[in-house]
């Protein structure tokens, strides 16, 4: 490029760093472009800064993890908040990229706290099947929102994924740089500090995790739900049993349409297994009594397949479930509309839940004691059994509608020991008493954000 030609272009400076300070949007670790290319064949994460001469914030932070099947892009506005947040995700095609969701913020006040809750904002989803869906929010969080369906095209849900080195400035429409750019490689400054990451150092996204399931049902165990400081495990409830002939368990929502089958499915050894209700004790002021009320409340329920104590949890899922589609803290799990689950014998499934509707939704007096039972003081609502394999279903209560994860524990040797429900959220374990609190967890990215169609 001659001097004239690059007199007018834009001089967008590279630099690159093993991570992004949420925080001080700043770089953290700055390395090398030799060292980036590094961590980008390992698929280590890393990110890289683009700036542009006089302005203090950056034009956009790319921010890859190629082992998580991520690559972020985070435009910046120049008071240094972000305005759109682009999630793309590398599939089964090495070749290109899903947008799997952009966000973008417009601030209509120039002093707007950057991710204030009044700001509007627009999200796009976007998978891999040609499904998606747009979400506009013209107050934010606290007004309502108004979901379509998006329209785009082949090219426009998927990006080909360049070379490393060869990104071009995604957001630069954004900016409105119409000019030619010009890219230079920064220096990176000399960073032989030790350490780890800061706190509120950006990581890769991560769906949810499992949590302190195992701990729920260890009584003296302290919790809290959010909402009460503090909670104490007690005993666990012993619900009955459930028999599952077929060795095939299902867990879904039984208000679900007729011929679909059950959500999930997991494979476990025939046989008749306990139901347990995890439950915490807590104490609370209440206006109406005039005074501390101590009540007791279910957590979670679970089918205990084996006495041996669950080693790892993980997120039961369906065949077509793809956890590289995930952001951060989202679920695969069974859905209900009618604020209730259940386990059941999948290879009965069909003739029990016509006796559950036959029983909860139609009121059959014609049910016999041994096709349908009721159930008090427990989460556990009902049971049907089929007379002809001797299979049952039993329903529980969840706190409301929407999509439940399944937490599947296994033992050392992989094979499974509990299947368990949270009919709320997930807890958090509180540390023992007089000990020291764990430091907060490595900060990601705010909680639903990604951008821009760029």
């Amino acid at each position: 490029m001659s001097a004239k030609e690059r007199g007018a272009a834009v001089i967008v400076e590279v630099g690159y760093a093993q991570g992004w300070d949420l925080k001080g949007h700043a770089p953290w670790r700055p390395i090398s472009s030799a060292e980036a290319r590094e961590r980008d064949a390992a698929g280590l994460p890393y990110i890289v800064v683009y700036r542009a001469a006089g302005r203090e914030a950056p034009l956009e932070v790319r921010l890859v993890s190629w082992r998580d099947h991520y690559v972020g892009v985070w435009v910046y506005d120049a008071k240094g908040r972000r305005t759109y947040d682009l999630d793309m995700r590398l599939l089964d095609d090495p070749a290109r990229l899903l947008r799997r969701c952009t966000i973008g913020w417009r601030y209509p006040d120039p002093e707007m706290a950057e991710f204030d809750e009044a700001c509007p904002r627009i999200t796009v989803e976007l998978y891999p099947d040609g499904k998606g869906r747009r979400t506009e929010e013209s107050r934010g969080r606290t007004g309502g929102a108004y979901v379509t369906v998006p329209r785009v095209r082949d090219d426009e849900r998927w990006m080909d994924r360049p070379a490393f080195g060869e990104w071009p400035l995604l957001s630069a429409q954004v900016h409105g740089l119409t000019e030619p750019l010009v890219f230079e490689i920064g220096e990176a400054a000399d960073d032989s500090g030790g350490g780890p990451a800061p706190d509120t150092c950006w990581r890769p996204p991560l769906p949810a995790q499992p949590g302190p399931i195992s701990e729920l049902f260890q009584p003296g165990a302290r919790v809290t739900d959010g909402y009460h400081p503090e909670m104490t495990v007690v005993e666990p409830h012993r619900a009955g049993t459930l028999r599952v002939p077929s060795g095939l368990l299902a867990v879904s929502g039984p208000d679900i349409n007729r011929g679909d089958g059950p959500h999930l499915t997991i494979p476990v050894p025939p046989g008749e297994y306990a139901l347990d209700e995890a439950q915490a004790r807590h104490t609370y002021h209440c206006e109406w009594e005039g005074g501390p009320v101590t009540r007791t409340d279910t957590m979670a329920v679970r089918v205990r397949v084996s006495d041996v104590p669950a080693a790892t949890w993980e997120m039961a899922l369906r065949p077509d479930d793809d956890p590289r589609l995930l952001r951060e803290d989202e679920i695969f799990g069974f859905d209900t509309d009618g604020a209730t689950g259940c386990f059941a014998d999948a290879g009965a499934w069909e003739p029990l839940i016509t006796l559950f509707e036959r029983g909860l939704v139609r009121r059959d007096p014609d049910l016999s004691p041994d096709e349908y039972e009721s159930i008090s003081d427990s989460m556990y609502l009902l049971r049907t059994r089929d007379q002809a394999t001797g299979g049952e279903l039993v329903a529980f209560a969840t706190t409301g509608d929407g999509t439940y994860p399944v937490w599947v524990g296994r033992c050392e040797a992989g094979e499974v020991v509990a299947v368990v429900v949270l009919v709320e959220g997930m807890p958090e374990l509180l540390p023992e008493a007089g000990a020291t609190p764990a430091g907060p967890a490595t900060a990601g990215a705010p909680p639903a954000e990604a951008s821009p169609a760029a």
